[in-house]
């Protein structure tokens, strides 16, 4: 079977073509208009969907080498996201599918995360527990069986991601920052202390460490950025460390997924890793390329969706916040 995937959850477009033997293309567009306004502007997004998705799904099946009659499925992105950026990819993605005749299928975005770490690693099964982090999500989901979840931990406030940009942009480093934060903190000679958050259960909080590093960068702007950016991610990664550690011992699951933007982080999962050999579990993570949105694990997710349970409707609608699984109340 082959797939036709779009993503416009956010403020990437991104096309992908994946058949049964994997990924054939996936291309990704990144709208680096929002770096000037330091943060994602929602009308932007949703105009920049507008003019690059027909052409990059062109691009991406000639680059698949196929013709667009030999896709058999149309899966595109419902949620959650922003609304204009959804209703951009998911109209598209109808309108394909109604006018040629194929089925669609409309996928949860934090699904095809979690669909990451199995087209990455074919051969894994549930259980497995899942730490999705990225700019806008900090979540352990325990996937019991295929499509069966249980969110056993989330964020209260800010997600790692965020904290990260965010304090990134007060440092001066632009946005995103994720990325620039990683380079500098390996500089580092002597890291700031920052305090780890620690909230009750499994969840997370960030929005005090946030606080926290703005308020030791106006008391000591001599500071150099690099340690202050060794500082922010060693805080940040011991809490999420902390966190799948419990999660593993509590629920006897010794299969950890790592996934979501924030997964390409070296440093994370250099400490998840060593966390693991000390712990027990082993650690599974997407290719690079499939940690951040793309379009090709909404395929994998979708073609998956789609053979267990049929096609969607077509007055699927898009939704910016649901609660993808069952939460423990334990």
């Amino acid at each position: 079977m082959i797939t036709l995937g779009i993503d416009t959850s956010c403020d990437d477009t991104s096309v992908a073509v994946v058949g049964d033997e994997g990924i054939r293309a996936n291309l990704v567009s990144s709208h680096l208009i929002h770096a000037e306004y330091g943060g994602v502007v929602p009308e932007f997004a949703s105009r920049a969907h507008t003019c690059l998705l027909y052409p990059m799904t062109e691009l991406a099946i000639k680059t698949a080498g196929i013709s667009f009659d030999e896709v058999d499925l149309v899966a595109a992105t419902s949620g959650p996201g922003l609304m204009g950026s959804l209703l951009c990819g998911l109209s598209f993605a109808k309108g394909l599918a109604c006018a040629s005749g194929k089925p669609f299928i409309a996928v949860n975005h934090l699904e095809g995360h979690i669909y990451s770490i199995f087209l990455s690693h074919p051969h894994l099964v549930p259980p497995v527990l899942v730490l999705l982090v990225s700019g806008g999500h900090t979540e352990l989901v325990l996937v019991r069986a295929e499509f069966e979840y249980l969110e056993i931990g989330a964020t209260l406030d800010d997600a790692c991601g965020e904290a990260l940009d965010k304090v990134g942009k007060l440092m001066g480093l632009g946005y995103p920052a994720g990325a620039a934060v990683e380079r500098l903190a390996k500089e580092a000679s002597n890291p700031v202390p920052l305090p780890r958050p620690n909230p009750k259960a499994l969840d997370f909080s960030y929005s005090g460490l946030k606080t926290a590093a703005r308020n030791y960068l106006k008391a000591h702007p001599e500071t150099s950025s690099s340690d202050i950016a060794r500082g922010l991610e060693e805080a940040a990664f011991d809490h999420l460390t902390d966190r799948v550690v419990r999660a593993v011992k509590k629920s006897g699951v010794y299969q950890v997924g790592l996934c979501g933007g924030v997964a390409v982080n070296k440093r994370l999962r250099s400490k998840l890793s060593a966390a693991g050999d000390e712990a027990g579990f082993k650690l599974y993570f997407p290719l690079p390329e499939l940690c951040t949105d793309n379009a090709a694990m909404i395929a994998v997710a979708g073609r998956a969706r789609y053979e267990a349970f049929g096609e969607s409707l077509f007055d699927a609608s898009a939704f910016d916040r649901f609660a993808f699984a069952q939460r423990s109340r334990s």
